[in-house]
């Protein structure tokens, strides 16, 4: 399941046209990149819960054949003929999900979808290699409510190591390591049964159902030492495209 319908208001440049999940990197939006990643890892259906400008994330899978294959048209009989197999064998459910509705909601709004098994949930705006294999059969092994990948993101700013007796500054990195602090990565794996804890569309995924579930001891931490990035502004979007037009993009798991 993948949340795709937030207004993506700090990267306004690109979604006052278009919805967070269709920023492009490289040709293709963040939304294909991680969908590819997961399918790396054997998840083929998805669920994208849509709201802000649903439209043109549906039409991007409408005419998902249409851009890849080439194609003949019969215009005596009203047939299309694609001359090449289809790369990716998705099974893609593209709920409207509100326009204003909260992460809760539109978890909650998709639960009849579920077939009972546990399943992962995302947002359409981060990348990373996190091995969803493992992150699943941890969550399988601790048979709690919940897990929730853990990340450590670099720096964003250089910093500078000073003394409060000396002006002179004794060390600088360049976009360091973060300072241990360990945070959400936005990769869930979820036991259907969690979503019993959203109350409605107002509901914030990361409010209320996550301070339930820590209260009640069923959430537990994947850690993920390794690459995680999110697309929250344009300086991320300039720093993924760079990664993948050198080549050098550590989320490419596919």
């Amino acid at each position: 399941m993948i949340l795709a319908g937030g207004l993506g208001t700090r990267l306004a440049e690109e979604t006052s046209i278009i919805p967070k999940p269709l920023v492009e990197i490289g040709s293709e939006p963040i939304l294909w990149h991680i969908m590819k990643m997961l399918r790396s890892h054997g998840i083929r259906e998805f669920i994208v819960c849509c709201g802000y400008k649903s439209l043109l994330i549906k039409r991007y899978f409408e005419e998902y054949r249409l851009r890849a294959l080439n194609v003949t048209y019969d215009l005596a009989t009203s047939s299309a003929e694609y001359h090449q197999p289809h790369e990716e064998d998705w099974r893609v459910t593209l709920l409207d999900t509100g326009l204003n509705t909260m992460t809760g909601g539109r978890l909650k709004r998709a639960a009849g979808l579920l077939d009972g098994e546990p399943f992962l949930m995302t947002y359409g705006d981060g990348v990373g290699n996190i091995d969803i294999t493992s992150l699943t059969a941890f969550h399988r092994a601790h048979g709690k409510l919940a897990t929730v990948t853990a990340v450590q993101p670099t720096g964003r700013f250089g910093a500078m190591y000073l003394t409060e007796e000396d002006p002179h500054v004794r060390a600088f990195k360049e976009k360091p390591e973060g300072d241990g602090t360990w945070i959400s990565g936005g990769f869930f794996i979820l036991q259907p049964r969690a979503l019993d804890l959203i109350d409605g569309d107002d509901t914030v995924w990361e409010h209320g159902p996550m301070n339930a579930l820590t209260d009640a001891g069923e959430l537990v931490a994947y850690r993920h030492p390794g690459f995680w990035h999110p697309m929250d502004t344009l300086r991320d979007k300039t720093v993924l495209n760079d990664m993948w037009n050198k080549g050098a993009a550590p989320w490419r798991t596919w």
